[in-house]
């Protein structure tokens, strides 16, 4: 293995984004082999933890560019995963809603992450992963727009 120099590995901005890409490959490798990808995860995650939403209300909160949840939303709509329909409310904008077959999908995809995480995180304990979260978390949390 080629060294590195130890001015990276002491910064955990360098670590953070060193971890991010494996990570990323990780997960893009194990929704692929799903069928899905990480738009769909985070679409289905939002409808069921908040219920239906219009377009935007998604992209808000998965914080996904608006023509992005125009492409995952009907990736999921073709795939019977989620239901799009007129917001009888709002002439203009449809209601986005998890169908069974979503949840069910959801499920799957929960248990592709939890392999990743294990796969991640193996060198850590239980605690120590959760301690981690956390303080990545904390860290995130600094960071977000009020």
């Amino acid at each position: 293995m080629d060294e590195t120099p130890e001015r990276l590995t002491a910064k955990p901005s360098w670590l953070i984004t060193q971890l991010a890409v494996h990570a990323r490959r990780l997960v893009f490798d194990g929704f692929a082999a799903a069928g899905a990808r990480g738009y769909h995860y985070r679409v289905l995650a939002a409808l069921h933890e908040f219920g239906p939403a219009s377009q935007a209300e998604i992209g808000r909160r998965c914080r996904i560019d608006r023509s992005d949840v125009v492409a995952a939303v009907n990736e999921l709509v073709e795939q019977g995963f989620a239901d799009r329909t007129p917001d009888p409310d709002h002439g203009r904008r449809n209601r986005v809603t998890l169908t069974g077959d979503g949840l069910r999908q959801l499920r799957r995809m929960d248990g592709v992450l939890d392999q990743v995480q294990d796969d991640l995180l193996k060198s850590l304990s239980a605690e120590e992963r959760q301690t981690l979260t956390r303080l990545l978390g904390r860290v995130l949390a600094q960071h977000e727009p009020e």
